[in-house]
């Protein structure tokens, strides 16, 4: 598995706007992992049973992910290696079934029909949901998430709930759990904001950065990692009443990759690697 090096981490995440050098905005470039740079030979010999699986490449795990979410995918100083905590896990859960990983970098907008077409799954932060369920097939969870409101840090709006975010300008990722969110708040008429939805997460940080937007609503684990990174911002409210869910999102007719892709979690998780993987990726880059 890939030895982590925090100057890659630092490089990724540097200056306020945390912005990958080299990324690309492109729906379907391709990145290719270390793992996937090595020859069929030396991929591991699996201890879980893929006999049944089957893939759109021989011996290779295609992942759909949007390079551009960090710190769950982002891109290295090299503008061409994606590194983030998505990263490390499919890595690892591929390596657990003997197969090298190939990551596809594709717009969120999208991401969903590409399973099963373009790519064996998709792995980028996916919240798993009823709706979702009934046309794809997902792993079982690997990292639990809230919804959060991010702030400047020299801001002194007091936010103890999504109503107190009333009368403001807020920033969110086009057609994300945050976007549905803030969208149901106003279509009902609980709160009256002016949403601003981009394509790309870190569009709605530089808006915040520059006085643009009021707040950013986002995923409470991209939000760690943001603050964790810049003293800019702060974190002002978690939802933890209305917990989600992130899982692999899978072909609905391929049953036996679900299977073994579970099998994998389930030992990397009794190994520790998923506690370990988080810890490193959402913890503080000045440790």
């Amino acid at each position: 598995m890939k030895k982590k090096v925090m100057a890659v981490l630092c490089a990724a995440f540097m200056a306020f706007g945390l912005v990958a050098c080299g990324a690309s905005e492109g729906n379907t470039d391709t990145a290719n992992t270390d793992a996937a740079n090595t020859d069929s030979a030396d991929a591991a010999e699996s201890s879980i049973d893929i006999s049944g699986v089957t893939l759109l490449s021989d011996g290779v795990l295609t992942v759909g992910a949007e390079v551009g979410y960090p710190p769950f995918e982002d891109f290295a100083d090299d503008g061409t290696t994606p590194i983030g905590f998505d990263v490390d896990v499919i890595t690892a859960v591929a390596d657990k079934l003997g197969l090298e990983v190939n990551i596809i970098n594709t717009a969120w907008d999208g991401i969903f029909a590409g399973i099963g077409v373009n790519y064996d799954v998709a792995c980028s932060a996916i919240t798993i949901t009823p709706e979702r369920q009934e046309t794809m097939l997902f792993s079982t969870p690997y990292i639990n998430n809230y919804q959060a409101v991010v702030l400047l840090a020299d801001d002194d709006t007091q936010i103890t709930s999504f109503n107190d975010l009333d009368g403001m300008s807020i920033a969110v990722q086009k057609e994300t759990t945050s976007d549905i969110l803030m969208s149901d708040y106003k279509s009902t008429g609980t709160i009256d904001v002016q949403i601003v939805a981009n394509e790309k997460i870190k569009s709605c940080f530089t808006q915040l950065q520059n006085g643009e937007i009021d707040a950013v609503v986002v995923d409470s684990t991209v939000a760690d990692g943001y603050v964790n990174s810049s003293d800019a911002f702060k974190i002002v409210y978690k939802d933890t009443e209305e917990p989600e869910q992130f899982g692999i999102a899978i072909s609905v007719d391929n049953e036996a990759l679900q299977t073994a892709i579970n099998e994998a979690l389930a030992e990397l998780e009794a190994e520790g690697f998923i506690q370990e993987t988080y810890d490193y990726w959402f913890g503080s880059v000045t440790e």
